[in-house]
């Protein structure tokens, strides 16, 4: 196996991201090369400063999840294995090497996303000394990996080996815009026909939910209803799973906005809902369109 390189796109958080990044010195296996990919020198402010154990690169272009994901994907080398993180997942101090191992033990394995112990992105989200009290609560119970097939990896944190994605051209779609909304599960149907995609239960971690340099709510809830349409139709998400998505999320709108809570904006998300379905009736639905709407 090539090098382990961890990868992270982020956009206006330089404080949460260098706190991120200063976490992975805590690791048993140091990655072989953390990739940034940023929008401007603002987002890696401090970064260069830091005294790391590890190499890092940092690589600039437009913003938008899918555009700055690919721009990882355009650095590896065929054999290397790729973890995508968030810039506010914690990883537990054994997740690289329990990595390794899982992708040297077993040819099979394609995609490996972890378990996420706690999601501050439900809530109000987490600090960083709140994500590492909250792994060390949680032990590894078994010396087992305990993996797990599973539709799609989840974006905040999931690896994959770069052989299939170089070889077939696998990219993130860039007509998801911004926040990208689903991007995790469009990839993840690409790279399923060159293997098994899993959860490794050993694979702990903690999503902060840092609420900063989100997409605004309405723009979110366009792409809530948007995004499943068009992967739908594209055939990477079957239409069982895409319409349930959409009926999820405008239940959960409809009580948050009437019940609303501080760290979300439900009441945009559903307008944009509506929005959404309004552009569907005559249609026009697409998720490029939240670029030209007002939030």
């Amino acid at each position: 196996m090539g090098r382990v390189i961890i990868g992270i796109p982020t956009l206006g958080r330089a404080p949460i991201l260098l706190q991120t990044i200063l976490s992975f010195s805590r690791q048993q296996r140091l990655p072989d090369l953390v990739v940034i990919s940023c929008t401007s020198d603002a987002d890696v402010a401090g970064l260069k400063d830091a005294n790391l154990p590890f190499a890092i690169r940092v690589i600039s272009g437009p913003k938008g999840a899918t555009f700055q994901r690919n721009r990882i994907l355009e650095t590896l080398h065929p054999g290397d294995i790729l973890l995508l993180l968030d810039d506010d997942f914690l990883m537990a101090a054994d997740y690289l090497t329990r990595l390794e191992r899982i992708f040297d033990a077993d040819p099979d394995v394609a995609m490996l996303t972890g378990t996420v112990l706690a999601d501050g992105i439900l809530g109000p989200g987490y600090s960083h000394d709140q994500g590492r009290a909250i792994i060390k609560t949680h032990p590894v119970s078994t010396p087992r990996e305990g993996l797990i097939d599973v539709a799609n990896g989840y974006g905040c944190n999931f690896a994959f080996r770069a052989d299939p994605v170089l070889e077939h051209g696998i990219r993130f779609d860039e007509r998801l815009p911004l926040y990208s909304w689903l991007e995790d599960v469009d990839f993840s149907t690409q790279l399923s026909p060159h293997g098994r995609i899993v959860r490794a239960e050993a694979l702990r971690g903690v999503h902060l939910g840092t609420k900063g340099g989100r997409t605004p709510g309405l723009l979110f809830g366009y792409s809530q209803i948007a995004n499943p349409l068009y992967l739908m139709r594209k055939g990477t998400m079957p239409p069982g799973r895409a319409v349930a998505q959409m009926l999820r999320n405008m239940a959960a709108n409809i009580v948050r906005s009437v019940v609303p809570q501080p760290w979300a904006d439900h009441r945009g998300r559903l307008r944009g809902n509506l929005v959404a379905i309004g552009d569907v009736l005559r249609g026009r639905a697409s998720p490029e369109r939240i670029l030209s709407l007002k939030s």
